[in-house]
């Protein structure tokens, strides 16, 4: 079995204003559908995640798993 990619970072919560999830930027439909998507088409979706990202009206309040994992670890983050 493949592993599905995919862009969630666990930071699961929707901006009201844009519709975007403030941890990946997908909408609500694509989360839904991301397992029955062609992997094509996710990355055509991941594809545009960067500037969805860039128009959410806060930045993600909690620690995302990555972050607390480098953290954890001694690193840094950008």
């Amino acid at each position: 079995m493949t592993a599905i990619e995919s862009p969630c970072i666990l930071v699961c919560s929707i901006d009201m204003v844009t519709g975007y999830c403030f941890g990946c930027g997908r909408t609500r439909e694509e989360i839904g559908a991301w397992l029955a998507m062609t992997p094509e088409t996710r990355r055509a979706v991941m594809a545009e995640l960067p500037a969805r990202l860039e128009t959410v009206e806060r930045k993600p309040r909690r620690e995302t798993r990555r972050t607390r994992l480098a953290r954890e670890r001694g690193e840094t983050t950008q």
